[in-house]
């Protein structure tokens, strides 16, 4: 994975999308930064950029990604995979459905994915140091460095989604006091049923993290 690191930018994943569209770059390739001024969160909301976290996009081609993956569920994948690499580190991070990590109950960071030509990209953020109202910093010192070495090389392993959800679907029920969105209404994660593709199941209707 070559990186390109940058002491400013507005969004790392804004950047990315731009170089690969202007045919700048080639995947798999990442971008970070030290300070991210106009960061993408869920629902299109903006991701505080506090000096000191951790700001990250990556690209990879779409032909790359494991054969059994659904994309509409790849953020679970991505994130899920970086939550092992955190736990690896003595982190008590748990995966909120489907791309927030959460220090018991409260946020430290989310990722999201999106289609561009032939590449997915996916952009991730981490409280490292500092965190927004209602937020929380990770619970453990890292090096962002030796962290997204250690990501990297996962991705490398291109790990099968049947292998990611099964232990993922363990953990699911530590999201049973929260909720997620879907077309601008609250869902009570308690009243959803996981399935085998990520998607969640209420009261019959398919939901999907599209994120």
């Amino acid at each position: 994975m070559q990186i390109l690191s940058l002491k400013s930018v507005d969004s790392t994943q804004k950047y990315l999308k731009a170089l690969l569209k202007n045919r700048e770059v080639e995947s798999p390739y990442a971008v970070t930064c030290d300070i991210q001024t106009e960061g993408i969160g869920s629902r299109d909301n903006e991701w505080q950029g506090l000096e000191g976290n951790l700001f990250v996009s990556f690209a990879l081609k779409l032909d790359s990604l494991p054969h059994d993956l659904k994309l509409e569920s790849a953020s679970i994948y991505f994130s899920y995979l970086l939550k092992e690499i955190l736990v690896t580190f003595g982190s008590q991070v748990w995966l909120k459905w489907p791309n927030d990590f959460y220090i018991e109950k409260k946020k430290i960071g989310g990722m999201i994915t999106n289609i561009v030509g032939e590449n997915i990209v996916c952009g991730f953020g981490l409280n490292l140091q500092k965190a927004p109202i209602n937020c929380e910093i990770l619970d453990v010192e890292i090096d962002k460095n030796i962290l997204l070495e250690k990501y990297f090389l996962n991705l490398e392993k291109k790990v099968l989604w049947k292998q990611v959800f099964s232990k993922y679907k363990l953990e699911f029920y530590r999201n049973q006091n929260f909720i997620t969105h879907n077309k601008n209404k609250k869902i009570n994660l308690s009243e959803a049923t996981l399935e085998n593709d990520g998607s969640l199941n209420i009261y019959g209707e398919r939901i999907y993290s599209l994120r």
